[in-house]
């Protein structure tokens, strides 16, 4: 057994008593009892681990050391011990800063017992991870984020035509109508807030009218009309919502930035009519992103508010100042009931650009993509194989960052942002 995790079943009791004292875990206690492990197979196949219990009257250390067949926990985060040596050290690698990422990407890992109830308590189990992580390197201490100014953030209601509805949008922006416009699409299940970083960005400002509005029944946005729970995006209602925002806000040839599902909204709009663009910035996109749907927000026994802001949380890079994940997790705890699973039947289902970027002309459009190293759903190759298709395009890896560029660490994106701006600059003008 290697040092982390044998560091870990070492100091179990001051895991015990860092589980224990924590005031996060005890706003997370269950009504229903529930056991939950950290478990870790050797070469050998032997099982180790700890299992916590769960209930309304704390968290606390259940068992320890080998465990058999017969006791397993309710339900389990199992991996190889060599994976949980890197995923408990101070600063894990790509694909190992979370377990939900070494859960897709790394072979070995898996949910041991009941998945449902898994679900049902994944931010226990994701705080686990945490105190587990402090107890064996030490509390890491991250720089916290500068005050963001929106005093100059405005908002109103444009009213467009989709899926043949009229419909009220929410519309933010700020900066001088005169200079060109940056508009800025928000990911899945999310709304404008997540522009805020970017709207407060002095160095863009002083250059560009940022734009940033709500997708139809996202934040602030009036729903179109569909029964309840059944939204569902596709490649073509996504393009139609942008082109209709354009046109409502008489935006000339916008520079279009978004990532996750919004970087694929800026690939799927150059390659839809590459001459309404001033260029785009995609954001953790590629051609196709497979893999990524999931039952449980919409599955009745488990909290969606809960599973939803967890599932999102494991794409965040770990560089990302404490203050700006908890934002995250809470606006993603907040959206209407099949909002976030109908964005990823677009995200991972509907959007499939093989074969088609082709169509890209990047000298009317040109395009820089982008994507975080600690992205486990879009990856860095991947990315990089879309952007190999799209001739004229530039790609790079940005250290330290998730899934969540612009607004998981807005200081450590702030430069990315910039230098793609002025490339975007230096082709359109020559």
């Amino acid at each position: 057994m290697n040092d982390e995790f044998l560091t870990l079943l070492t100091l179990s009791d001051d895991f015990d008593e860092s589980i224990q004292e924590d005031e996060e875990l005890s706003s997370y206690l269950p009504s229903r009892t529930v056991t939950i492990g950290m478990l870790g197979t050797d070469d050998y196949g032997a099982v180790n681990g700890i299992v916590v219990r769960a209930d309304v009257d704390g968290v606390r250390i259940y068992q320890q050391g080998e465990i058999r067949p017969a006791d397993m926990p309710d339900t389990s985060m199992h991996a190889h011990v060599s994976s949980w040596d890197e995923c408990l050290k101070e600063r894990p690698k790509p694909r190992y800063h979370h377990f939900l990422a070494m859960l897709m990407r790394v072979e070995g890992t898996r949910i041991g017992g009941d998945e449902r109830a898994f679900a049902q308590h994944a931010h226990i189990a994701r705080r686990l991870i945490e105190l587990a992580r402090e107890v064996v390197n030490g509390r890491r201490s991250l720089p916290a984020p500068a005050m963001l100014d929106r005093s100059a953030i405005s908002g109103r209601y444009v009213k467009i035509s989709a899926a043949g509805q009229r419909v009220d949008l929410h519309v933010e922006e700020c900066g001088d109508r005169s200079k060109p416009p940056l508009l800025i699409l928000h990911t899945a299940g999310a709304d404008s807030r997540q522009a805020h970083a970017i709207m407060s960005d002095s160095a863009v400002l002083g250059r560009y009218r940022a734009v940033a509005f709500d997708m139809p029944g996202h934040g602030s946005s009036e729903c179109l009309e569909h029964s309840f729970g059944a939204w569902t995006l596709t490649t073509e209602l996504y393009i139609e919502i942008i082109e209709a925002v354009i046109v409502a806000l008489g935006l000339e040839r916008p520079i279009l930035i978004g990532a996750s599902m919004a970087g694929e909204a800026c690939l799927a709009m150059a390659i839809h009519d590459s001459q309404l663009l001033g260029g785009v910035i995609a954001c953790e996109a590629s051609e196709r992103v497979p893999g990524r749907t999931t039952q449980w927000p919409k599955e009745p026994g488990v909290n969606s508010m809960i599973f939803t802001a967890e599932w999102i949380d494991g794409l965040i890079g770990p560089d990302a100042p404490v203050e700006q994940r908890q934002l995250i997790r809470w606006q993603y705890s907040q959206g209407g009931y099949g909002t976030f699973s109908g964005d990823i039947d677009f995200y991972s289902g509907d959007w499939d650009a093989r074969g088609q970027l082709g169509h890209i002309d990047t000298d009317e459009c040109p395009v820089v993509m982008l994507t975080g190293d600690y992205d486990y759903s879009c990856t860095p190759e991947m990315s990089e194989s879309t952007a190999e298709q799209i001739e004229g395009s530039i790609f790079w890896t940005m250290a330290g960052l998730g899934h969540f560029p612009i607004c998981e660490n807005p200081e450590l994106f702030s430069p990315h942002l910039t230098k793609a701006l002025e490339i975007i600059e230096r082709k359109t003008h020559g």
